[in-house]
């Protein structure tokens, strides 16, 4: 087999995400290395071992790893068919310092609820314009390794909170069009994001992003019907481009924007 080296890198506007990083190889190996922040790491295909703090660690496929910063460490194929991964490098916004330390004794973390959440992310960050999706889903994700990382903590407590989740939902219908960033609604609402997003999912058996984009594909139905083009319409309700506009559509509606304004069709 041919040595492997397939990258994708980019640096999202989410705040708390520091870069984004996707790779598969073969042969390659890590030498030791520190980063200033941490990271956030799954392995899709094959494992990696590595060494951190002189302790040997792996990533078998069902295995959430996270790195501190400024702790060196390697990292190398554990399988000959070598390994694919995607990795979040995040800042301090969601992990503090002081947790460094339980990073550095226990990094290899087997939760399937807090992978699946991570590959969420990830999904999210790699579609331009769900950036509200993927800062909500990162929340969750930073909340979750907290409590990992401070098992003495107790657990946060979901608790029904309407007049947090009314206010919420009052900013996202005021900034339909213009969109709004989870962490500015925390300041304005003076509620921690994670809080946000559990208070209003459940008032409303929905995600603020997924309400979000309600909002905008019923506007985009209105104007579709007008006679409005599919790009146009898209531009206008405040999704990314005609891409962003479709595959919402498409998902709530059933058909794609352009065959819903060809119908000629009433309200579904």
């Amino acid at each position: 087999m041919a040595a492997r080296r397939d990258v994708s890198a980019w640096r999202p506007t989410v705040p708390g995400v520091v870069e984004v990083f996707h790779a598969h190889f073969t042969e390659y190996a890590y030498p030791m290395h520190v980063h200033e922040a941490w990271t956030l790491l799954i392995v899709d295909d094959g494992a990696v071992r590595y060494d951190l703090d002189r302790h040997e660690h792996g990533t078998p496929h069902d295995t959430v790893s996270l790195l501190p910063p400024h702790v060196p460490h390697n990292g190398s194929p554990a399988t000959a068919e070598g390994f694919r991964k995607r990795v979040l490098y995040l800042d301090g916004t969601h992990l503090p310092d002081n947790l460094i330390g339980a990073a550095v004794d226990g990094p290899d973390l087997r939760d399937p609820v807090l992978r699946r959440r991570v590959g969420q992310v990830h999904a999210a960050l790699a579609r331009p314009g769900d950036e509200l999706e993927a800062e909500s889903r990162l929340t969750l994700v930073g909340e979750r390794l907290r409590t990992r990382l401070r098992p003495s903590a107790a657990a946060p407590v979901p608790r029904r909170d309407p007049v947090v989740a009314r206010r919420l939902r009052e900013l996202l219908d005021e900034r339909v069009v213009e969109g709004l960033a989870l962490g500015e609604a925390a300041r304005l609402v003076q509620a921690h994001p994670a809080h946000l997003v559990r208070a209003f999912s459940g008032a409303y058996g929905i995600a603020p992003h997924q309400y979000l984009n309600a909002r905008r594909v019923d506007r985009a139905r209105r104007l579709l019907l007008a006679g409005h083009g599919p790009a146009d319409v898209a531009a206008a309700t405040g999704f990314h481009d005609q891409a962003h506009l479709t595959r919402h559509f498409r998902k709530l509606v059933g058909v794609p924007p352009g065959r819903y304004r060809a119908s000629g069709a009433g309200v579904i």
